[in-house]
C-alpha cells in the first residue's frame, strides 16, 4: 500500500514540474500550425522623414572653398558631423539656401531635392545625405537598451539578434513594436513573433526610432528556463519526497 502511495507521489511530481517546461511549440520560430495567426505579405515602404529627425550630409565639388564654408569646414563621415534637424514646418536650415522643405520624403527623395538646390549655387555640386538617428530601442524581456540600425530593410529578427533574442520567459504571443507616426498617435503594433507568415508582413521590417517592447509571459515564475533545469528539478523534488516518505509511519484506518 505505501509502496502504491509513494509510486503516485512521484508521478504527480513529475506531472507537475512537465507541465513548468518550455516547448518548441511556445518559444520556437517560424512556426506553421493551427492554433498560430497568419499575417498578409506586404510591400516593403522605405521610411520617410519625420519631424525631429536629423540629417547629416557630405558636400562634394572641385571648389574646396565653398565645400568648407558650407560645411563649417566639417567631415561628416565621422562622429562630429554637423546635423540638421527637421523643424515642425517640415523643414531643415542649411547654410546659404533658403529652408528646404524635407519631412514626408525618403532619404533618396531628401538626398535628390538638396542636391538641386546645392546646385543653383555651385554647378558641379552633388551631395550624399543620410539620416543621423537611425536607431531602435528595445524594453522588455530581451533586455532594454538603443541600437543602430546598420543596413536598410532590417527585419525583426535581425534587430533581436542585436539584443541577444528573447528570454524564454519573454510572451512572443504579444510582441509590440511602438512606432512613431508623425503629429498622430504613435502606432502600436501587436504579432506572434513566433509565426512564419511574420515574414514580409508589415511586421517584419524595424525603422527608425521604433520601440520594441516585449512583456513578460504570466506564468513564466512557475516555468523552468532549460531540459537541465528540469532534470535537476525533478530529480531533487522526488529525492525530497522519498526522503520525506520513509519519514512518516504507516497509517492504518
Amino acid at each position: 500500500m505505501r509502496r502504491n502511495s509513494n509510486i503516485i507521489y512521484i508521478l504527480l511530481v513529475v506531472v507537475l514540474t512537465l507541465s513548468g517546461c518550455y516547448s518548441n511549440r511556445q518559444i520556437g520560430l517560424l512556426q506553421e500550425r493551427k492554433g498560430i495567426p497568419e499575417y498578409d505579405s506586404i510591400p516593403y515602404e522605405p521610411y520617410r522623414l519625420h519631424v525631429n529627425d536629423e540629417i547629416v550630409y557630405r558636400l562634394i565639388t572641385m571648389d574646396e572653398t565653398i565645400s568648407k564654408a558650407m560645411t563649417n569646414g566639417q567631415q561628416t563621415t565621422t562622429q562630429y558631423a554637423t546635423t540638421y534637424r527637421i523643424y515642425p514646418d517640415g523643414t531643415v536650415d542649411i547654410p546659404f539656401l533658403p529652408p528646404i522643405k524635407l519631412l514626408g520624403l525618403t532619404e533618396r527623395e531628401a538626398q535628390d531635392t538638396l542636391r538641386a538646390y546645392m546646385r543653383q549655387i555651385i554647378p558641379d555640386a552633388d551631395v550624399k545625405l543620410a539620416l543621423y538617428n537611425k536607431n531602435f530601442t528595445v524594453l522588455g524581456d530581451l533586455g532594454s537598451g538603443q541600437y543602430k540600425i546598420y543596413k536598410e530593410r532590417m527585419t525583426i529578427f535581425q534587430a533581436l539578434a542585436m539584443t541577444g533574442d528573447v528570454a524564454n520567459s519573454g510572451d512572443r504571443k504579444h510582441v509590440r513594436i511602438v512606432r512613431p507616426n508623425g503629429n498622430e498617435p504613435p502606432e502600436v503594433l501587436e504579432f506572434d513573433i513566433r509565426s512564419k507568415s511574420i515574414i514580409d508582413s508589415k511586421y517584419y521590417y524595424i525603422y527608425p526610432n521604433d520601440l520594441i517592447y516585449v512583456s513578460r509571459e504570466p506564468g513564466a515564475f512557475y516555468k523552468v528556463p532549460s531540459y537541465s533545469g528540469f532534470i535537476a528539478l525533478v530529480t531533487s523534488s522526488i529525492s525530497l519526497l522519498l526522503s520525506v516518505l520513509n519519514y512518516i509511519p504507516d497509517v492504518n484506518f
